[in-house]
């Protein structure tokens, strides 16, 4: 018991010595996240249960029949699930409340990711940026407290800091997106109901319209076209025109397309002509860039105002004063 005791003494001398008074708490402090780390893979592994393994065969079984080529030789489709390496940690990845996945899904739709894993892929992302993150920040401590005498507050915000915004980081890239391809959608919009009425008008109907249109807009407005795009090819495998309507309003999260696909239903509920609501709708659609334009134009002067302050006053006082002031100095200077 005694040699133990000393051992545990000289250990904590040498910590001391080398990494200042909270050496023993930072060595502590990094074992535990270490054990942590160790132990977290085999909390996250899963058997698999039977009935899965048996799905998967028979899933593989179809697709390798339904992969036979022209001249007879037999391929296997591509199966997303078999190269995932994140499926087993799914139910750690994943919010398992349907509400609050259906939410973060929504979300990454809306900011162009689409994928099948996306949301597991984008919390993934979330928990190795926080934990990298979080490791750079105790690195960085440990130098600090070799090489100095840091406070206890300043290496918490050391370890803490990094790993909280590793954290957030892709929170934040998700938000820009999702408002950046909003913008885009909003902006692209109205040119879009102007050549969709002009196919309508001249004898195409709403389906061919549409792709015509995400064809034309794709190189200034991807966003938009990809949208379209996704109209048209869900029309045509037969999919109910009002669901797939309904869906695009969702994916866009934008008011403007919202509106634009009630007044198609509408339209088609009651049997007006399309190409009339059309040109109505699209007729509001341009007036109400003109009001977003005329109102950034009224804010532009109210934004302006500080740094005009900041930029014009300083230097004409130093114009108007500066002499006065340089000749009092100057006066009182050569007085004394």
């Amino acid at each position: 018991m005694e040699r133990i005791t000393a051992l545990i003494d000289v250990g904590n001398a040498l910590l001391t010595e080398h990494l200042g008074p909270f050496g023993p708490l930072i060595a502590v402090g990094f074992l535990g996240f270490l054990m942590i780390a160790l132990s977290l893979p085999i909390f996250l592994r899963r058997n698999r249960d039977p009935l899965d393994k048996l799905r998967e065969q028979a899933r593989q079984g179809s697709a390798y029949e339904a992969g036979k080529s022209i001249d007879g030789k037999k391929g296997a489709l591509r199966s997303d699930g078999k190269h995932d390496k994140l499926a087993k940690y799914s139910t750690f990845l994943e919010p398992q409340n349907a509400d609050e996945f259906s939410a973060v899904k929504l979300k990454l739709v809306q900011a162009g990711y689409r994928g099948k894993n996306a949301v597991r892929s984008y919390y993934f992302i979330q928990f190795a940026l926080g934990i990298g993150l979080l490791l750079i920040g105790i690195l960085v401590a440990i130098v600090q407290v070799a090489t100095g005498d840091p406070s206890t507050q300043k290496l918490a915000i050391t370890i803490l800091l990094p790993g909280f915004i590793g954290y957030y980081i892709p929170k934040y890239w998700v938000t820009k997106r999702k408002q950046k391809r909003e913008e885009d959608i909003t902006n692209g919009f109205p040119d879009s109901l102007d050549m969709m009425l002009v196919c309508v008008e001249a004898g195409q109907s709403l389906d061919q319209s549409i792709l015509r249109v995400a064809k034309e807009i794709k190189t200034g407005f991807p966003s938009l076209a990809e949208e379209y795009e996704i109209v048209s090819n869900e029309m045509k495998a037969g999919k109910d025109r009002n669901t797939v309507l309904r869906d695009m309003g969702t994916r866009a999260g934008v008011g403007d397309v919202n509106s634009f696909v009630t007044v198609l239903i509408q339209s088609a509920s009651f049997g007006t002509s399309i190409a009339e609501a059309l040109r109505v709708y699209a007729g509001e659609m341009r007036d109400k860039r003109v009001m977003r334009a005329e109102e950034k134009a009224n804010t532009l002067p109210t934004k302006m105002t500080l740094a005009t302050m900041m930029l014009t006053v300083p230097p004409l006082l130093i114009i108007l004063i500066g002499p006065s002031i340089f000749e009092i100095y100057t006066t009182f200077s050569g007085g004394g």
